[in-house]
Protein backbone atom coordinates (compact mmCIF):
# COMPACT_ATOMS: atom_id res chain seq x y z
CA UNK A 1 0.00 0.00 0.00
CA UNK A 2 1.52 3.85 -0.85
CA UNK A 3 1.36 6.45 1.70
CA UNK A 4 1.48 9.13 -1.32
CA UNK A 5 -0.89 11.14 -1.24
CA UNK A 6 -2.22 10.38 -4.29
CA UNK A 7 -1.90 7.78 -7.05
CA UNK A 8 -1.47 10.63 -9.64
CA UNK A 9 1.46 11.57 -8.11
CA UNK A 10 2.77 7.87 -7.76
CA UNK A 11 2.22 7.12 -11.36
CA UNK A 12 4.71 10.11 -12.46
CA UNK A 13 7.16 8.66 -10.08
CA UNK A 14 7.54 5.55 -12.06
CA UNK A 15 8.28 7.24 -15.31
CA UNK A 16 11.98 6.77 -16.70
CA UNK A 17 13.83 9.50 -16.04
CA UNK A 18 15.39 9.90 -20.01
CA UNK A 19 15.80 13.06 -21.06
CA UNK A 20 13.01 15.15 -20.91
CA UNK A 21 12.27 19.00 -21.64
CA UNK A 22 12.77 21.15 -18.77
CA UNK A 23 9.89 22.77 -18.76
CA UNK A 24 8.20 19.41 -19.09
CA UNK A 25 10.28 18.64 -15.79
CA UNK A 26 9.47 21.51 -13.75
CA UNK A 27 6.05 21.09 -14.48
CA UNK A 28 6.19 17.35 -13.04
CA UNK A 29 7.98 18.87 -9.53
CA UNK A 30 5.89 21.89 -9.22
CA UNK A 31 2.15 19.86 -9.71
CA UNK A 32 4.13 17.04 -7.62
CA UNK A 33 5.45 19.90 -4.35
CA UNK A 34 1.88 21.16 -4.67
CA UNK A 35 -0.32 18.04 -4.57
CA UNK A 36 2.53 16.98 -1.37
CA UNK A 37 1.63 20.47 0.48
CA UNK A 38 -1.81 20.10 -0.20
CA UNK A 39 -1.85 16.88 1.11
CA UNK A 40 0.32 16.79 4.15
CA UNK A 41 1.65 19.93 4.88
CA UNK A 42 5.51 21.09 4.96
CA UNK A 43 6.30 18.65 7.18
CA UNK A 44 6.75 15.70 4.63
CA UNK A 45 8.40 17.46 1.88
CA UNK A 46 12.01 16.76 0.79
CA UNK A 47 14.27 16.83 -2.30
CA UNK A 48 14.82 13.40 -2.63
CA UNK A 49 10.90 12.28 -2.14
CA UNK A 50 10.10 15.25 -5.06
CA UNK A 51 12.92 14.16 -7.16
CA UNK A 52 11.74 10.21 -6.81
CA UNK A 53 7.85 11.29 -7.41
CA UNK A 54 8.58 13.75 -10.32
CA UNK A 55 10.85 11.87 -12.28
CA UNK A 56 12.99 14.47 -11.78
CA UNK A 57 17.19 14.45 -10.72
CA UNK A 58 17.82 15.87 -7.14
CA UNK A 59 20.59 17.34 -8.96
CA UNK A 60 18.55 19.07 -10.76
CA UNK A 61 16.25 20.46 -7.89
CA UNK A 62 18.83 21.70 -5.85
CA UNK A 63 19.83 23.79 -9.09
CA UNK A 64 16.48 25.37 -9.96
CA UNK A 65 15.56 25.87 -5.90
CA UNK A 66 18.34 26.53 -3.56
CA UNK A 67 16.33 25.51 -0.75
CA UNK A 68 13.45 23.14 0.61
CA UNK A 69 11.40 26.68 1.62
CA UNK A 70 11.79 28.02 -1.73
CA UNK A 71 10.83 24.78 -3.35
CA UNK A 72 7.71 24.71 -1.47
CA UNK A 73 6.83 27.59 -2.25
CA UNK A 74 7.09 27.96 -5.70
CA UNK A 75 4.67 24.70 -5.53
CA UNK A 76 2.52 26.41 -3.63
CA UNK A 77 2.16 29.14 -5.67
CA UNK A 78 1.35 26.57 -8.57
CA UNK A 79 -1.34 25.02 -6.43
CA UNK A 80 -3.42 28.03 -5.71
CA UNK A 81 -2.95 30.62 -8.30
CA UNK A 82 -5.48 29.70 -10.42
CA UNK A 83 -7.99 29.98 -7.81
CA UNK A 84 -6.22 33.49 -6.23
CA UNK A 85 -6.72 34.75 -9.73
CA UNK A 86 -8.11 38.60 -9.83
CA UNK A 87 -11.55 39.03 -11.98
CA UNK A 88 -12.26 42.02 -13.37
CA UNK A 89 -15.98 42.64 -14.31
CA UNK A 90 -16.37 46.38 -14.22
CA UNK A 91 -17.38 46.04 -11.08
CA UNK A 92 -14.84 46.47 -8.36
CA UNK A 93 -16.45 46.38 -5.28
CA UNK A 94 -17.98 42.87 -6.66
CA UNK A 95 -14.47 41.94 -7.86
CA UNK A 96 -12.72 42.64 -4.49
CA UNK A 97 -16.04 40.31 -2.56
CA UNK A 98 -14.77 37.47 -5.34
CA UNK A 99 -10.98 37.92 -4.72
CA UNK A 100 -11.28 38.28 -1.14
CA UNK A 101 -13.66 34.96 -0.66
CA UNK A 102 -11.42 33.15 -2.83
CA UNK A 103 -8.79 33.95 -0.74
CA UNK A 104 -10.88 33.41 2.52
CA UNK A 105 -11.91 30.10 1.36
CA UNK A 106 -7.94 28.38 0.43
CA UNK A 107 -6.92 30.19 3.89
CA UNK A 108 -9.73 28.27 5.94
CA UNK A 109 -11.13 25.48 3.75
CA UNK A 110 -8.12 24.01 2.06
CA UNK A 111 -4.74 23.16 3.64
CA UNK A 112 -3.59 26.12 1.82
CA UNK A 113 -4.03 28.02 4.95
CA UNK A 114 -1.67 25.95 7.30
CA UNK A 115 0.70 25.45 4.88
CA UNK A 116 0.90 29.40 3.88
CA UNK A 117 1.66 30.11 7.61
CA UNK A 118 3.90 27.15 8.22
CA UNK A 119 6.10 28.91 4.91
CA UNK A 120 5.19 32.32 6.59
CA UNK A 121 6.84 30.91 9.53
CA UNK A 122 9.79 29.15 8.13
CA UNK A 123 10.86 32.64 6.25
CA UNK A 124 11.60 34.12 9.41
CA UNK A 125 14.94 32.27 9.69
CA UNK A 126 15.23 31.16 6.30
CA UNK A 127 16.90 34.01 4.24
CA UNK A 128 16.19 32.45 0.49
CA UNK A 129 12.89 31.33 1.41
CA UNK A 130 12.19 34.64 1.87
CA UNK A 131 13.58 36.45 -0.77
CA UNK A 132 11.25 33.55 -3.30
CA UNK A 133 8.05 34.46 -0.71
CA UNK A 134 8.40 37.87 -1.87
CA UNK A 135 9.56 37.58 -5.39
CA UNK A 136 6.78 34.78 -6.29
CA UNK A 137 4.17 34.73 -4.04
CA UNK A 138 3.67 38.28 -2.45
CA UNK A 139 5.16 40.64 -5.10
CA UNK A 140 2.98 38.82 -7.85
CA UNK A 141 -0.28 38.81 -5.53
CA UNK A 142 0.03 42.54 -5.02
CA UNK A 143 0.66 43.68 -8.54
CA UNK A 144 -2.52 41.72 -9.66
CA UNK A 145 -4.38 44.01 -6.42
CA UNK A 146 -2.51 46.99 -7.50
CA UNK A 147 -3.65 46.48 -11.65
CA UNK A 148 -7.56 46.05 -10.72
CA UNK A 149 -7.09 48.90 -7.89
CA UNK A 150 -5.79 50.97 -10.55
CA UNK A 151 -8.15 50.14 -13.58
CA UNK A 152 -10.89 51.31 -10.87
CA UNK A 153 -9.33 54.32 -10.10
CA UNK A 154 -9.54 55.27 -14.25
CA UNK A 155 -13.29 54.58 -14.40
CA UNK A 156 -13.75 56.95 -11.40
CA UNK A 157 -14.93 53.93 -9.24
CA UNK A 158 -11.94 54.72 -6.72
CA UNK A 159 -10.59 58.42 -6.03
CA UNK A 160 -7.53 58.90 -8.05
CA UNK A 161 -5.85 60.30 -4.74
CA UNK A 162 -6.11 57.21 -3.09
CA UNK A 163 -2.83 55.04 -2.68
CA UNK A 164 -4.02 51.41 -3.60
CA UNK A 165 -0.95 50.02 -1.64
CA UNK A 166 -2.63 50.92 1.35
CA UNK A 167 -5.85 49.25 0.03
CA UNK A 168 -4.19 46.32 -0.34
CA UNK A 169 -2.89 46.25 2.89
CA UNK A 170 -5.84 47.52 4.64
CA UNK A 171 -7.65 44.48 2.89
CA UNK A 172 -5.51 41.45 2.37
CA UNK A 173 -3.03 42.46 5.52
CA UNK A 174 -6.10 42.08 7.88
CA UNK A 175 -6.98 38.90 6.41
CA UNK A 176 -3.25 37.68 7.09
CA UNK A 177 -3.14 38.91 10.73
CA UNK A 178 -6.30 36.72 11.67
CA UNK A 179 -4.60 34.10 10.18
CA UNK A 180 -0.91 34.66 12.22
CA UNK A 181 -2.48 35.62 15.04
CA UNK A 182 -5.87 33.53 14.98
CA UNK A 183 -7.95 35.70 17.89
CA UNK A 184 -10.42 35.92 15.69
CA UNK A 185 -11.88 33.66 13.00
CA UNK A 186 -11.05 34.61 9.09
CA UNK A 187 -14.81 33.96 7.67
CA UNK A 188 -16.16 35.30 4.20
CA UNK A 189 -18.24 37.76 6.76
CA UNK A 190 -15.09 39.30 8.17
CA UNK A 191 -14.11 39.62 4.28
CA UNK A 192 -17.31 41.44 3.23
CA UNK A 193 -16.93 43.48 6.54
CA UNK A 194 -13.89 44.85 5.04
CA UNK A 195 -15.08 45.51 1.76
CA UNK A 196 -17.41 47.05 3.04
CA UNK A 197 -15.85 49.17 5.20
CA UNK A 198 -13.04 50.28 2.77
CA UNK A 199 -16.00 51.09 0.00
CA UNK A 200 -18.62 53.30 2.60
CA UNK A 201 -16.23 54.03 5.21
CA UNK A 202 -17.06 54.05 9.19
CA UNK A 203 -17.60 58.08 9.68
CA UNK A 204 -21.46 58.60 10.55
CA UNK A 205 -23.69 58.67 7.60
Amino acid sequence: MTNEPTAEVTRRGTRGRGRRPADEVRADVLRTVGELLMAEGLGGLTFERVARLAGASKTTLHKWWPSKGALALDGYFHAVEPALDFPDTGDVRADLLAQLRSFVHIMTRTPGGRVLTQLIGEAQTDAELSAAYRRLYSAQRRALAAERLRRAQEVGQIREDVDVRVLIDQLWGAVYHRLLIPDEPVTEEFATALVANLMDGVGPR
